[in-house]
């Protein structure tokens, strides 16, 4: 039984209703539901030349390169580069309804394009992100991973400043974050005894306390306890060799402390691929790796090879979970 994907395209104005055309041009190991405005996608459509027919979800498909469609309008019809906050509320309803068609079992995986933050609080809606979106909806603590085929970074602070990163680094958040991490791993990964390398906050992690004792006093305190409860766990390591290929083919994921220092690298070996994994949720959510490039939208030339990646990866994550 193929898994029926939810899919968003995500800020209309951007690339996401062009790429979303473009998914529906391949065959998928999966059942695509497109949540969010019909006329924004066949407008991309019509603008790249490419034929598109919706379907209403629950309805067979009667014509090729037909996508089923949860129809959600904004109420002002959208133009490629100019994001209007006014089609914040509609945007936010798709997204909310495509993950709650996930929790309750409609649908198996949740794939989204790439929001506006700014666009969306312009338009009278407090937003951080979908993913924070995501986990208050279900009630649970996520982690966010970064993942292309060749490695998978998972982050203990996300989009903090920089001064602000050591504060959030307590024992309680680094062992949440871990055993989200090991768990799913295990149970959407299919790994049975997973190996996370876990990066120090300080250069040379520390350096025995010379450079820092968060590595001391929180980290190794930390991975002990998780190594005594059966964990595969290497660390506290330096980051500036942590990534070493040697070094990563005994690691099936990296835990990095803060945003730029695992991310770099993963965009660096593979940016084209890279999906935005969120774990933690009740179902696979994956999302693309880039912005929504309003300077490219309607122009039939962005790259939808991340937006193929997060459908694929999404799929197999289902997979897992159904054979589960």
């Amino acid at each position: 039984m193929q898994p029926r994907l939810a899919l968003i395209a995500g800020e209309p104005a951007g690339i996401g209703p062009e790429l979303v055309v473009r998914a529906a041009q391949q065959d998928w190991d999966a059942e695509l539901v497109v949540f969010g405005d019909a006329a924004s996608l066949l407008r991309a459509a019509g603008a790249l030349g490419l034929p598109l027919h919706l379907h209403r979800h629950g309805e067979a498909a009667t014509q090729p390169r037909s996508l089923a469609i949860v129809d959600i309008p904004h109420p002002v019809a959208t133009r490629f580069g100019h994001p209007d906050p006014a089609n914040t509320a509609s945007l936010i309803a798709a997204i909310s309804r495509a993950a709650r068609a996930c929790i309750d079992g409609t649908l198996d995986g949740l794939v989204t394009g790439p929001v506006h933050k700014a666009v969306i609080n312009e338009g009278g809606i407090t937003f951080t992100g979908t993913t924070g979106l995501l986990a208050e909806q279900a009630g649970c603590a996520v982690v966010m991973m970064l993942a292309n085929p060749q490695l998978r970074v998972a982050l203990q602070t996300v989009h903090l400043p920089l001064r602000e990163v050591a504060d959030a680094i307590t024992p309680d958040a680094v062992l949440r974050t871990l055993r989200i991490v090991e768990n799913a791993l295990r149970t959407q990964f299919g790994l049975a005894s997973p190996t996370i390398a876990v990066l120090g906050l300080n250069p040379h992690a520390g350096e025995d306390g010379h450079l820092g004792r968060e590595e001391l006093d929180i980290l190794i305190p930390v991975l002990a306890q998780l190594r005594s409860e059966g964990m595969h766990l290497v660390g506290p390591l330096p980051a500036d060799t942590a990534f070493l290929p040697d070094k990563l083919r005994g690691f099936d994921a990296v835990l990095a402390m803060y945003h730029d220092q695992g991310l770099p690298v993963l965009k660096h070996a593979d940016f084209a691929h890279a999906v935005n994994i969120t774990l933690g949720l009740p179902y696979p959510r994956v999302a693309v790796d880039h912005g929504t490039a309003l300077e490219l939208a309607g122009q039939g030339v962005a790259d939808p090879s991340s937006l193929y990646a997060a459908i694929r990866t999404c799929s197999q994550l289902a997979n897992g979970r159904m054979r589960a």
